[in-house]
């Protein structure tokens, strides 16, 4: 593939059939490392890789995915057994100082490429040689937006369904993109919102790729009212289905359950390394796709910020049971007061969608949280991920842990058996 820069757009041609066609430069900046090849997972866990991998059908199946240590990878692979059962084997690929990367120090590579390439001729240690990537793989990378770098979608172009749900800006439908591709388009309630600020919404959302955020297709700026055209999730709010499928999460243990909160700390990883403050943070707010892969959608009150901190202005609602005492007190927002929301997440999560604090009314969880008072561990939630919780619950801001941390610490426990 070559690509060729034209009009702030890059046109790409496919050497072998001379196919030609434009994608979003943005788009291209992401994707030109790791994520060009279908065996790179990103961020996936162990839990997840294991749960792809052996719903494939032939050994040598393989991912390989960023490491719990931070800048090296893991390949997990399937493998036959003595007894005939399929194994996934993970094996960390090291580095040396000159960043050669090596799985046996007999053999090093100067990339993950020059590594996969040779090891899918020959197993060099492995149980068995590299052959294929799970199908299922490229449900979980970014996409792309939909146009040649043209973010206005025609609204003619869309046939809308069934309404999924509304929020405080709008009304969420499913519909269909040119008569085949399944979106989520989001219609801006008359009154509620400028539209300015909603344009601004599907500006940051452009901004934004990564497997575990809601990735936005387009807009239609120039229709009443407007629209935002995103990626369809097809099991909706995490929140619903935590609720419906209580039973066979709680029967499938604490595993996929911290797989989820995993998910969702890697998304918000990533905002926090680009400065962005999500301020709603909450299971209502995230969306479960196919293979329980989960994404943080919605950030109409997201706002960029370069020092990491704004006091809010003009009374703007906040919801107080995923609240810390700063945004409380002073109504003061912060990557850590997402730490906040994101540990009342974590708690939903592992009680399947119950509500925070339960029927104690607003002023009561203020009283509570300005005196210490925290969520008691549920019962399904381990003892140390319970601590990863509780850490986000500091009184003092600077005290909680960053979300890169917190996604450290639960690969760690992910990796241990529970």
């Amino acid at each position: 593939m070559t690509l060729e820069s034209i009009g702030g757009r890059l046109k790409t041609r496919m050497e072998k059939d001379a196919a030609v066609g434009f994608i979003p430069s943005n788009y291209v900046e992401e994707k030109a490392g790791l994520w060009q090849h279908e065996w790179y997972a990103g961020d996936m866990s162990r839990q997840r890789a294991e749960q792809i991998l052996r719903q494939e059908t032939k050994e040598g199946a393989f991912v390989i995915r960023n490491s719990s240590t931070q800048g090296l990878f893991t390949l997990s692979l399937l493998a036959n057994s003595p007894n005939g059962v399929f194994q996934v084997k993970h094996y960390h690929i090291k580095s040396r100082a000159g960043g050669q990367l090596y799985l046996s120090e007999r053999r090093t590579f100067p990339s993950l490429e020059d590594l996969v390439r040779y090891h899918r001729h020959d197993s060099g240690g492995l149980a068995t040689r590299l052959r294929h990537w799970p199908a299922q793989l490229r449900r979980t990378a970014p996409t792309a937006g939909l146009g040649h770098d043209k973010w206005e979608i025609d609204p003619s172009e869309l046939t809308l369904l069934e309404e999924l749900g509304s929020g405080q800006f709008g009304v969420v439908r499913r519909g269909k993109w040119r008569g085949c591709r399944d979106v989520a388009v989001k219609m801006m309630k008359e009154g509620t919102m400028s539209e300015d600020d909603f344009i601004e919404e599907a500006k940051l959302m452009t901004k934004l790729q990564h497997p575990n955020l809601v990735q936005l297709y387009g807009v239609c700026s120039k229709h009443r009212p407007i629209f935002i055209v995103a990626e369809y999730m097809k099991h909706g709010s995490l929140l619903q289905f935590l609720r419906r499928h209580e039973r066979a999460l709680c029967e499938k243990g604490p595993v996929l359950l911290l797989d989820i909160c995993l998910q969702v700390a890697s998304g918000m990883a990533y905002l926090e390394l680009h400065n962005y403050i999500h301020r709603d943070l909450a299971a209502r707010n995230c969306l479960v796709g196919e293979n329980y892969v989960v994404k943080v959608a919605d950030f109409g009150l997201a706002r960029y910020v370069i020092d990491d901190e704004y006091t809010s202005s003009g009374g703007a609602k906040f919801p107080i049971k995923w609240a810390p005492p700063e945004v409380l007190g002073y109504t003061r927002f912060s990557s850590k007061s997402d730490v906040w929301a994101y540990g009342v997440l974590m708690w939903e999560v592992f009680t399947c969608g119950k509500i925070p604090y339960g029927r104690a009314a607003n002023a009561e969880v203020v009283e509570q949280v300005q005196h210490g008072q925290r969520l008691a561990r549920p019962p399904a939630c381990p003892s140390d991920v319970y601590q990863v919780m509780r850490s986000c619950w500091e009184k003092k801001p600077d005290a909680r842990p960053s979300f890169r941390s917190i996604k450290s610490q639960l690969e760690k426990i992910m990796d241990k058996d529970h």
